[in-house]
């Protein structure tokens, strides 16, 4: 059994460090933060990035595996996203995965309601294209799509991600009433 732990992305500088540290020295095989806006009773509090809390806990450890949990398509467009996703694998010398998801259930939540990001249904039709687009960016070079939501022309990924042939996805998935 691999045991893992979530740090929110609320902590900055030295007691980050020490945090992310003492999640690898403490035995943990994976470490997790959000990726999210902010998170309902901690909005009037410190939140930060996930790809530079993940950053700093890259380089503070050695073997601890990193992630997203979970990016969301509600304020992330796949072709910019990649673009640190493929820094972020480098950084972490391949040990990052992306958990993805179509954010916050049926109720939406801050991100949502910060990006009027729309009813479950629609969320669900650009959480697919998300994770399409997201795949082939990750994998390939010269990517072009065209959907609903998302299109990339032509989007370059070199060098591409360190782990091949692309960084681990993890899809979070529940029911929110979509017919």
């Amino acid at each position: 059994m691999r045991v893992g732990m979530t740090v929110l992305p609320e902590y900055s500088g030295e007691s980050a460090r020490k945090i992310w540290a003492s999640v690898e020295e403490y035995g943990f095989d994976h470490g997790w933060t959000f990726d999210h806006l902010g998170w309902d009773g901690l909005l009037d509090g410190p939140w930060y990035g996930t790809v530079p809390t993940l950053t700093l806990a890259a380089l503070v450890t050695s073997r601890l595996e990193i992630g997203t949990l979970v990016a969301s398509p509600n304020f992330r467009h796949p072709v910019a996203f990649s673009r640190d996703l493929i820094g972020l694998d480098e950084i972490s010398e391949g040990r990052l995965t992306l958990g993805a998801g179509a954010g916050a259930g049926a109720e939406g939540g801050y991100d949502v309601d910060v990006f009027g990001a729309g009813a479950p249904k629609s969320r669900v039709r650009r959480f697919v294209e998300f994770v399409e687009l997201l795949d082939r960016l990750l994998r390939e070079d010269h990517v072009s799509f065209q959907g609903d939501c998302y299109s990339a022309v032509d989007a370059r990924s070199v060098p591409g991600c360190r782990q091949r042939p692309r960084l681990p996805f993890i899809v979070a998935a529940g029911f929110v009433g979509v017919r």
